[in-house]
């Protein structure tokens, strides 16, 4: 704690400063002043915990002076002290939020006590503070998890619109409209890796939340993936209006930033809350052409499809240019579609040679290409080409454009379970140093997932995402269970007291200790230790 001492009496200034042992009790005396106007400047370079202050004084007094520390530092605790008994500085010191009003003379141990109850007051704040900023971040990452489940059951189906309601309303979010529409969105910097964070998309998220809220859109996280926006409206017209400003502004602020990559898919808008399955069919289709167009879009869904057949009815082979199907659009995909998305990539590949699918000749060189794109890839993540989906010409397996297709299909999708197993092993490695990093740090109360994010390397959101994916819950709920785990050890086999404990497993207020042990437990500590005894036995 630091303090700081504003007084114009010198003898008196001295007393204080030099005769009471502020570093033997634990504070630092940081400065001093002869009067208000010398000491704020001084003031607002060390920022004090405590001000000292006497209330007459030259130029700036004591008053004055307060209601500056109030007005610019109001975390600042402030006691004033006077000579003077009239009732109005009282009166005045309550008003501006003075913490202690001292008549002089006042010694050194009724001072020193003052301070230290002002002391205590400001670690009980601070010490709020922190479990509030906890409990929000805890309560953050809860929230992302089920916005990211509730949109999955909005998009597939297979629950009822009452249901979506009213789980839509537990998480504060409003589904009440007649139109919906749904566009997949994902953007990325060019001078950033997946796992660092970009400035430049920090920013763009700060905007894309506080626009989204001004438009009434909502936004749904979906990890590696990127964004769903859902629109929402009383009319067609409205909804179009709608998302077409909003998109308008958002593809404004993107090339603004510049050296950013987007891509959007719109889907199809639809009148009721259980079609939102329709509109994601058709914003995925769009949003596929993610991996077949270099430049930065967003496409319409609907129709999509005609504009890009071909209205040739015959078919000749030297009309085709092979770039037509690239084989490092395919590798792209590869690297970073999601399985999800591998009937809609497929099909919207082969969308521009449709025609030419009638050829055999022309759907062997096309599996082929594609066999040896995904072996080279396999490669490249350190997989034996033998463990790709086999092309056996001979089979009857190109027989037709569609047991071509489904070849495709089955071609990507074993190259899918085996980027997935191979990042499996990659992530596995990063989540068993977050695991030891928790058991190594679980008794720091300053622990977080921003912090262990730091010391694996990777943003939040990334490793919250992979951590999920690989342990089954989310990195507070883990972490929680561990400390909990802790905390029944200690509550079975040892003397120490619910308080003791509570420091010894990372918290540091005992009430929210046991608030969450009995949340998670079922029961209060005290009621486990007299149940399960502290003897170790079960």
């Amino acid at each position: 704690m630091k303090i700081f001492l504003v007084e114009d009496e010198w003898i008196v200034r001295e007393g204080i400063k030099n005769n009471i042992d502020w570093a033997g009790h634990g504070y630092e005396f940081c400065g001093e002043a002869s009067d208000g106007e010398l000491a704020f400047p001084q003031i607002e370079k060390c920022r004090p915990d405590i001000v000292i202050t006497d209330i007459r004084m030259p130029f700036v007094d004591g008053l004055e002076l307060s209601r500056l520390i109030r007005k610019e530092m109001p975390e600042t605790e402030i006691i004033v002290l006077t000579g003077h008994e009239e009732f109005q500085y009282a009166q005045e010191c309550i008003r501006i939020g003075v913490a202690q009003y001292l008549l002089k003379p006042v010694n050194g141990g009724e001072l020193l006590a003052e301070v230290g109850k002002l002391a205590e007051k400001i670690r009980e704040r601070r010490q709020d503070e922190e479990i509030r900023k906890r409990y929000e971040e805890e309560q953050e990452e809860r929230l992302l998890a089920e916005k990211k489940e509730l949109f999955r059951q909005m998009v597939t189906g297979g629950i009822s619109s009452g249901k979506l309601w009213d789980r839509a309303g537990s998480l504060g979010i409003d589904l009440s409209a007649i139109w919906y529409n749904i566009v997949l969105f994902h953007m990325q910097s060019l001078h950033h890796t997946q796992e660092e964070y970009s400035h430049r998309i920090v920013r763009l998220e700060g905007w894309l939340e506080k626009a989204a809220e001004e438009s009434d859109v909502l936004i749904f996280d979906r990890g590696l993936e990127g964004k769903a926006f859902i629109f929402k409206a009383d009319t067609e017209e409205q909804l179009q209006h709608r998302q077409d400003e909003f998109l308008s502004r958002l593809e404004e602020q993107l090339e603004q930033a510049g050296h950013i990559r987007y891509f959007g898919g719109k889907g199809k808008a639809v009148n009721r809350l259980r079609e939102l399955p329709l509109s994601f069919e058709t914003a995925s289709h769009a949003f596929a052409h993610r991996f077949l167009m270099g430049e930065s879009r967003i496409l319409e869904g609907g129709g999509l499809a005609e504009s890009l057949s071909s209205d040739e009815e015959s078919f000749d082979i030297t009309t085709i240019d092979p770039g037509q199907v690239d084989r490092e659009k395919l590798k792209t995909f590869l690297k970073l579609g999601d399985p999800e998305e591998i009937v809609f990539f497929a099909e919207e590949y082969f969308r521009g040679v449709k025609d030419a699918m009638k050829s055999a000749i022309f759907r062997q060189y096309v599996a082929m290409d594609a066999y040896f794109a995904v072996v080279e890839f396999l490669h490249g993540i350190q997989v034996e080409k033998e463990e790709a989906e086999p092309l056996d010409v001979a089979s009857g397996v190109l027989q037709t454009e569609e047991s071509t297709m489904q070849y495709m299909v089955r071609l990507l999708k074993k190259a899918m379970e085996l980027r997935e197993r191979s990042a499996s092993s990659r992530y596995r490695d990063v989540t068993e140093t977050v695991i030891q990093y928790i058991e190594d740090h679980y008794a720091d109360s300053e622990l977080s997932l921003n912090e262990v994010a730091a010391h694996v390397n990777f943003s939040p959101n990334h490793l919250s995402t992979i951590f999920s994916q690989e342990k089954g819950q989310n990195f507070v709920k883990y972490l929680t269970d561990f400390r909990m785990h802790k905390a029944k050890e200690l509550l079975r086999c040892s003397s120490l007291r619910s308080s003791e404990i509570c420091l010894e497993v990372g918290y540091k207020d005992p009430h929210y200790f046991s608030y969450l042990f009995k949340k998670t437990q079922g029961m209060t500590p005290t009621q486990y230790r007299q149940t399960r005894g502290n003897d170790g036995t079960q």
